[in-house]
């Protein structure tokens, strides 16, 4: 028997959310108005996403809210369209990612021995170079496509899924409830979806969130430096680059990306300590 119903938990979840902070609230209005902007980004922005309307650097005015960037491309339309390039790749990266690193902290909290002393082996050698560094070489090696770029940063950050994975998960493991599942011959596929897996859901998804705020920043990052999503794909990281000049001329146009980016950033942390705290159990003061 499960501790802990999937479909219980959340019903529940939506219960508790009508009572949260106005902390969390705001994170989760931050966070549907940008998912909004990113599926409704075609009808939003006023030009396509590489239309070369203008001159480079147009100030803001009535027919270019926010400027041109240093091709002549609107900044509202490049502002619009990052949206939906920038948080639909790290959504992608971030699902990808807790395929693998949950599947195989799940493998290696149920099976053990050998098949945890691998992977965890694995996994240490990939950790044991700064992820931003080897994401630079495996990125120069390999090119820089979406799929690519996925891929690379998937495979980069599932190490810290299946850390966490493998360490809550052996934790349930050697709980009597999975002991009498072992012991009634259910299989190792059962015990870790439906002994395992459910018991640890509050924990992954709050570790989701937070991963998809990592992997959001280090593409923003990698794309900043030339390497993450590559022109004319609109994205935070590179407008930020593409403006950075205007900062010498007292124009705050190169902050609007980066604030975005801050923004989405701040506003998933709020709803994360929220849902922590929410599914630890404890009580407002």
């Amino acid at each position: 028997m499960t501790l802990l119903q999937p479909s219980g938990f959340i019903r529940t979840g939506a219960r508790k959310f009508a009572s949260a902070p106005l902390s969390a609230k705001f994170g989760m209005a931050v966070i549907i108005l940008y998912v909004l902007t990113a599926v409704f980004a075609p009808h939003l922005a006023p030009y396509s996403e590489a239309e070369i309307v203008s001159a480079p650097f147009d100030p803001w005015s009535a027919q270019f809210l926010l400027g041109t960037d240093n091709l002549g491309r609107d900044m509202f339309t490049r502002l619009v369209f990052g949206a939906r390039n920038t948080l639909g790749i790290a959504l992608m990266t971030t699902i990808l990612a807790f395929s693998i690193g949950c599947s195989a902290g799940l493998a290696a909290a149920t099976f053990g021995g050998w098949t945890d002393q691998l992977l965890s082996r694995l996994v240490d050698v990939l950790m044991a170079i700064p992820q931003l560094i080897f994401a630079l070489l495996l990125l120069s090696i390999f090119g820089t496509s979406i799929p690519t770029l996925i891929i690379v940063i998937a495979i980069l950050d599932s190490t810290r899924v299946f850390r966490l994975t493998r360490a809550i998960g052996m934790n349930i493991a050697v709980l009597d409830y999975v002991e009498a599942a072992r012991l009634r011959g259910e299989g190792p596929i059962w015990i870790m979806t439906r002994e395992i897996l459910p018991n640890i859901a509050p924990t992954l998804i709050a570790e989701f969130g937070l991963r998809f705020c990592f992997v959001f920043l280090l593409i923003s990052g990698l794309s900043f430096l030339g390497l993450g999503i590559q022109p004319p794909t609109a994205d935070w990281g590179s407008m930020v680059r593409d403006s950075a000049t205007l900062i010498t001329y007292g124009d705050i146009t190169p902050l609007l990306p980066a604030g975005a980016i801050a923004l989405l950033a701040v506003a998933i942390n709020l709803v994360v300590d929220w849902f922590l705290h929410w599914a630890s159990g404890l009580k407002e003061d």
